[in-house]
């Protein structure tokens, strides 16, 4: 199988990265800056390195015309998250939550669907607890990932009778340096064993991916089996 990935540097997108090769797929990762290519080159010698920064969702555009043949699966782990109150969000931080997790993935679907419809292959977005349920001081995540979750639908509707399957992941809070982030926004100690383990989103992304072609699952969340009050 043959995977377009982004977010491949950590977190789930790494972890996911990392089981696709070990049980060797084909993957095309994108990458930032060359400075990055060059770091996802050595821990992956075989996948096709493809630069482009998520945040200049021009730089996206013709992104399709370099990668060769079908695409099994097209794999939006990235994003981007900083927690802030309505009276204090900056109009840049604004703007870059709906550049990053819903503009460029966009973008990058509309490049690939041709090699997507070649394979008969699926698109996974990796969304959020909070594409579901928004909180205080996540608007403008939440916003981005309400509007992920538009897009995933619209697109499922679209491309079904072409045999492209979409699905949405949401995970709840991951152990991941994403989330370490948010925690140390909120003023919260982090302690990871509290929150699910990338891996076992991993496990729920692939199960989607590799389901046999007679069916497709929409939509499915992740939680930790027991939060803690206040998670």
């Amino acid at each position: 199988m043959r995977h377009v990935l982004t977010g491949a540097g950590s977190g789930i997108g790494r972890a996911l990265a990392e089981r696709l090769a070990g049980r060797g797929d084909d993957l095309v990762l994108l990458a930032r800056s060359d400075a990055r290519a060059a770091e996802l080159a050595g821990d992956f010698p075989h996948a096709q390195l493809l630069v482009a920064d998520l945040a200049d969702p021009g730089t996206l555009n013709g992104l399709g015309r370099q990668v060769d043949g079908a695409v099994d699966s097209v794999l939006h782990v990235a994003g981007v998250v900083d927690l802030a109150p309505v009276e204090g969000l900056r109009l840049a931080a604004w703007e870059e939550h709906l550049t990053v997790n819903l503009t460029a993935p966009a973008v990058l679907t509309r490049e690939l669907l041709p090699h997507l419809r070649a394979a008969r292959g699926t698109v996974v977005f990796v969304n959020s607890s909070a594409g579901l349920s928004a909180s205080a001081e996540w608007s403008a995540y939440a916003a981005s990932k309400f509007g992920l979750r538009a897009f995933a639908d619209s697109l499922r509707a679209e491309e079904a009778d072409l045999g492209v399957r979409v699905s949405t992941v949401y995970p709840s809070r991951t152990a991941t340096p994403m989330q370490e982030k948010v925690h140390e926004q909120e003023g919260r100690t982090y302690d990871a064993s509290r929150w699910i383990r990338p891996e076992t989103v991993v496990d729920t992304i692939l199960h989607v991916v590799d389901l046999p072609s007679d069916a497709t699952i929409p939509d499915v969340t992740v939680r930790p089996l027991a939060p803690r009050p206040g998670a």
